[in-house]
């Protein structure tokens, strides 16, 4: 019998419980207790995996002591001949857990190709409730909940990623959708201010920051209004913080 392949969240941001946001705010119980209860993790960065299991041990004790405890890297690093082995262990009947570096796998996250290897495996694949930035942005936008699109990251070359804002702009138009995408967090000043730039004056913009932190901010207002305050240095606290941008033509 093989083993289930669990699709565990993660936080958006770092534990702090002295600030305020705990582990649990986020991720419901239930999860913890199946992550703490696994010994053999598929994860972007073994590195920080250890750190948010330290941080989920502090609820519920860990299967294993931490040096026990296997975590593979699958990143955009990794060849796609080297997911069959990553699975393995599934084959021989071992339970694993399958998380990102924040937020759901397999959403903007390399671990959708694993994911379909193991359905094709006829491995049992199990997603986990948690926290997931993208719906979080369209929920608290105020813009079209019931058609929208996520696009990844823009072009970084200045002209390029001015002519995709028009293209995802026009689709927006077309089709009443909600356009979303990120960056590189020490490029979000430069993202926005492309956006104030490219759309037109009443084109809604959201720009969601550390969603579910004590720092998170939200503000949706048009293109023109966010355009005055780029030009007046009024830009939003975001700098080196995960936001996800969106957009919606009117």
């Amino acid at each position: 019998m093989t083993g289930t392949l669990y699709l565990l969240p993660n936080m958006l941001g770092p534990a702090d419980v002295a600030s305020g946001c705990a582990l649990s705010d986020v991720i419901p119980e239930e999860v913890q207790a199946i992550t703490a209860r696994l010994d053999y993790f598929i994860a972007e960065n073994a590195k920080t995996t250890r750190a948010f299991l330290r941080t989920v041990a502090q609820a519920y004790p860990l299967a294993r002591p931490m040096q026990e405890i296997r975590i593979s890297e699958l990143n955009v690093n990794t060849q796609t001949a080297a997911l069959p082995g990553l699975l393995q262990p599934l084959l021989d009947g071992q339970d694993a857990g399958l998380i990102s570096e924040a937020g759901v796998p397999a959403v903007a996250d390399p671990g959708a190709n694993l994911v379909r290897l193991a359905h094709e495996r006829n491995i049992r694949v199990r997603p986990l409730v948690g926290p997931s930035s993208l719906l979080l942005a369209v929920m608290a936008g105020g813009l079209n909940g019931q058609s929208f699109a996520f696009n990844g990251y823009l072009p970084t070359d200045a002209a390029q990623r001015q002519k995709r804002v028009r293209e995802l702009e026009d689709r927006s138009r077309r089709e009443r959708q909600t356009q979303l995408f990120i960056e590189t967090p020490y490029r979000n000043a430069a993202l926005l201010e492309a956006l104030a730039a490219a759309c037109q004056p009443g084109t809604l913009i959201s720009v969601a920051t550390d969603l579910t932190l004590v720092t998170e901010s939200i503000r949706t207002q048009s293109a023109a209004r966010w355009k005055r305050d780029v030009d007046a240095g009024k830009l939003p606290d975001f700098h080196k913080k995960p936001t996800v941008f969106s957009l919606l033509a009117q």
